[in-house]
């Protein structure tokens, strides 16, 4: 755990933190100071945060796209003996369908890339968002894609899920009092499993998670009420 965290540090929450992004920012947010909170499906990564990570940090199992999950992840999270509202809510966690022309890709896979997507960023919306709305403060970054921007051949579903959460974070952004922040981010292209799973072993051009982190997590941390419903990209290297 990092030794040089102060009154100054931010209590950050970030889902889909088992591996790529979500773990790669756990780890600078961290090292920088800063408390996080993360979840992810996978029980043997939450088991392994948990031993590098003591508390304030807190790591939980939690699908994001079964709302009664959220609903008790978040009512832990939130009380007081654990730290209440994030300053930083952050909906990293996603995933993409097998390529395939959209008229191939079975309908359960379609179903589990909305749910997990779409569904999933709401429901972290739906039981954290009212009580940073009590503070009258905080940023919701909600991770968008190039391809929430534009389109390629053969990610279909995924492309319209994150087309999805561009215009549901610039609505989101509209009902917001003055002094929060919902934010449309696009992280840009990193070599992730995700990626490799649609570029195979050319990815392996692309930024590391780690390296995109130390650039990304500060750009992340200096958002604020300005960006407020303004589609913003990570800085390049």
């Amino acid at each position: 755990m990092a030794s040089n965290m102060d009154a100054s540090a931010k209590r950050v929450v970030i889902t889909g933190t088992s591996r790529g992004l979500g773990r790669a920012m756990v780890e600078q947010f961290i090292d920088l100071g800063h408390i996080v909170v993360g979840c992810a499906r996978t029980e043997r990564a939450i088991h392994e945060a948990r031993r590098r990570y003591s508390a304030p940090h807190q790591f939980d199992t939690v699908d994001v796209a079964d709302e009664s999950q959220v609903a008790a992840w978040a009512a832990r999270v939130l009380s007081e003996d654990s730290g209440g509202p994030p300053d930083l809510l952050i909906n990293n966690a996603a995933v993409i369908n097998g390529n395939a022309p959209l008229w191939d890709v079975p309908a359960d896979e379609f179903s589990r890339v909305v749910d997990v997507n779409v569904k999933g960023t709401t429901h972290v919306i739906r039981h954290f968002v009212p009580a940073m709305l009590k503070r009258n403060a905080g940023v919701i970054v909600n991770f968008s894609s190039g391809w929430g921007r534009s389109v390629s051949p053969e990610v279909a579903p995924y492309c319209a899920t994150k087309w999805a959460v561009e215009g549901l974070t610039r609505a989101l952004a509209e009902e917001l009092p003055d002094g929060m922040a919902a934010v449309p981010f696009n992280p840009g292209v990193i070599d992730t499993s995700m990626l490799r799973s649609c570029f195979g072993s050319s990815a392996a051009a692309y930024d590391q998670p780690a390296a995109w982190a130390r650039r990304t997590v500060p750009f992340l941390l200096s958002l604020g009420p300005r960006e407020n419903g303004r589609p913003v990209t990570a800085p390049h290297g």
